[in-house]
């Protein structure tokens, strides 16, 4: 696999002693986050009642599409829905019945069972950027490569903050469409040890996925995955209310596999749902009770994760719009009302949409983040790395947005309220005019009292123009280079990676490469 690290000047010692450094670089993991802060909740009784009420007219009213999907209108069919050409109409009640024998929450595993997640209840797993075609470095904007890919992997296995891999970090485009997802695949199972998601661009691929897992985690006995969920796959609803069969496709594959899915809608308010926080709650509900429901008519118990990517429209140019108000309300308000279903949610992430990880990126990625640390999301895909919309994966972006979920864990943490937390020893020590920085409990407790950033500079300005006025991305791009030149690769049973990458030649060599 292409290395993608960038070259370093010699140091004394020759190669085998930076071999050694980089072997005994200790990698710190955080576990992922557990919630110690209360859900912020937007929606009065009330309103949520109205939301639900119509969204079962929704269902059963207007109705959802199932194109192309036969086999989709006939389990609708059977299970008492009216199916009308394509058009599913669900009788008022059934998908809420049909969704309550989704999970509430459940583990995804990983190939170093201490980067397992568990995802749903309190916990909040952080994932990167997904599916930008372009990527941005130093050196400008471009279309991503594979050796793009890998290095944003590295960067995600680096990252302390980061639990999870994510899926589509960016879009590899030198590799042909049809063979790119085992190399993104490949890159994921041998370049880190933390979970990863699974291909849903066809659900051949999605198939694949599986296989590679069943391969990775096979614990000898020839079982496999064995019923074990290591993958969660983003199942995107063409909004307004179109499972399209791709879509469908893969999760009918990763469904029977009791593989996790994010069923999604695609919101963008004004083009794809109405510009009302309410009606736009109505259809996101809608259309996740639909496509939860669909799963579990596929495989009940099939875990699945309640999704809601939101953004507005500038109504003068047309584009998406990030960080705004209209948006935190309605991931605040999706948030209730995945918790009235009993499933974990899906949302947030590094939204903006600036050009460059500047101001604006700032200002919208930190209200976005904050709204989901607060929304009560379990899965937040886009965590680091999004830019222009999700039209980049930005390599600077991706080191500032990952340090500063160091802050969002810090925050759900809460607050400790113990003996030592009172500090009522301080305050007696120090006592009216003195100051704390030398007293006991100080020297006792500074080490964690504050939560630091890696990549942030707080020095004195004369120290800061000695060391040549770096701003944050150059100070972002040094970060870069410094943690894939500290990355070591996670180690990997020989024999599995050998089945892999037979697998992989093996899938390659029997198709023609196809770049549409």
């Amino acid at each position: 696999m292409a290395d993608g690290t960038p070259t370093r000047g010699r140091r004394g010692g020759g190669g085998a002693a930076r071999r050694a450094e980089r072997t005994s670089t200790k990698i710190d993991h955080a576990r992922f986050i557990t919630r110690n802060i209360p859900n912020y909740e937007i929606l009065t009784e009330e309103a949520l009642a109205i939301i639900e009420a119509n969204a079962d007219v929704v269902l059963e009213e207007i109705g959802v599409a199932f194109p192309e999907n036969e086999e989709a209108l006939a389990l609708w069919r059977d299970a008492g829905a009216k199916v009308d050409g394509d058009r599913v109409h669900i009788p008022k009640g059934l998908a809420r019945k049909l969704c309550q024998t989704a999970p509430g929450s459940f583990t995804q595993i990983a190939r170093n069972p201490e980067r397992n997640v568990e995802i749903g209840g309190r916990n909040l797993v952080l994932a990167p950027v997904y599916g930008p075609p372009f990527v941005r470095d130093a050196d400008g904007r471009r279309y991503a490569t594979m050796a793009d890919f890998e290095k944003f992997v590295k960067l995600g296995h680096m990252s302390k903050w980061l639990h999870h891999s994510g899926g589509t970090v960016c879009e590899p485009t030198d590799v042909p469409v049809n063979k790119r997802h085992y190399d993104m695949l490949l890159a994921h199972m041998t370049l880190t040890d933390k979970p990863f998601m699974g291909s849903v661009t066809e659900p051949s691929r999605a198939r694949d996925s599986v296989e590679m897992c069943d391969i990775l985690f096979d614990e000898g006995d020839g079982k496999g995955l064995n019923g074990r969920t290591a993958l969660v796959s983003l199942i995107n609803i063409n909004s307004p209310l179109t499972f399209d069969s791709i879509m469908m496709g893969a999760l009918d594959v990763y469904a029977k596999a009791n593989q996790a899915c994010i069923i999604s809608p695609f919101i963008v308010g004004g083009a794809m749902a109405p510009v009302s926080v309410m009606g736009t709650l109505t259809q996101v509900l809608a259309e996740v009770m639909a496509g939860v429901a669909f799963s579990q008519l596929v495989n009940p118990g099939a875990p699945v994760i309640f999704g809601a990517f939101v953004t507005s429209i500038d109504m003068n140019s047309g584009a998406p719009t990030f960080g705004t108000p209209e948006a935190a309300q309605i991931t605040y308000g999706a948030g209730q009302l995945a918790r009235r279903m009993g499933l974990p949610f899906r949302s947030a992430g590094s939204f903006n949409g600036s050009k460059l990880p500047d101001a604006q990126a700032a200002y919208e990625t930190a209200n976005s983040l904050n709204v989901g640390l607060l929304s009560g999301v379990n899965f937040m895909l886009h965590a680091c790395g999004w830019l222009e919309g999700g039209l980049v994966a930005d390599f600077e972006k991706f080191v500032m947005d990952a340090d500063q979920l160091g802050a969002l864990q810090k925050l759900a943490a809460g607050i400790q309220i113990d003996e030592e937390a009172q500090a009522m020893d301080a305050l007696r020590e120090v006592g009216p005019g003195g100051h704390f920085l030398g007293c006991a409990h100080t020297q006792a407790n500074f080490k964690a009292a504050f939560w630091k950033s890696d990549l942030l500079d707080y020095k004195p300005f004369e120290t800061w123009v000695d060391e040549g006025c770096r701003d944050t991305r150059t100070l972002a791009s040094a970060r870069v280079n410094k943690l894939l030149g500290d990355y070591v690769e996670p180690a990997l049973d020989q024999a599995k990676r050998a089945a892999l990458l037979a697998y992989v030649a093996e899938k390659k060599a029997s198709m023609p490469d196809a770049f549409m």
